[in-house]
């Protein structure tokens, strides 16, 4: 799943249909590269689970499915918690040194 996130105009893609279903000649009108290459990361995309695909007529309609991305969001927010974790213990270290350093010095000018 990550794989298929990596590329930019696969997030773009994903970014497009994430409200509302679009064809793969209306995904592709909105990059500039060729529609058989737009149609290659649609199918990524759809193995990797993250785009639905239904059939309208002859159209065939794509819509994210923002519950599959709940296991990448998961996983990224373990290392943002983790990230704000430390960020806290690095500011109390801080402010507990310069309260230190403070009443060493207010203890000095006596």
């Amino acid at each position: 799943m990550l794989r298929a996130l990596a590329d930019p105009r696969r997030r773009e893609i994903i970014r497009l249909v994430r409200r509302r279903e679009l064809s793969a000649g209306e995904i592709a009108a909105r990059f500039d590269v060729s529609r058989p290459a737009i149609s290659q990361h649609i199918t990524i995309l759809r193995e990797a689970g993250l785009l639905t695909e239904r059939r309208d007529g002859t159209r065939r309609l794509y819509r994210a499915r923002p519950e599959a991305l709940a296991g990448v969001r998961s996983f990224v927010e373990e290392f943002w918690v983790d990230h704000l974790d430390r960020l806290k213990q690095a500011a109390e270290q801080e402010a507990a040194e310069q309260e230190e350093t403070d009443a060493r010095q207010s203890r000095q000018s006596r």
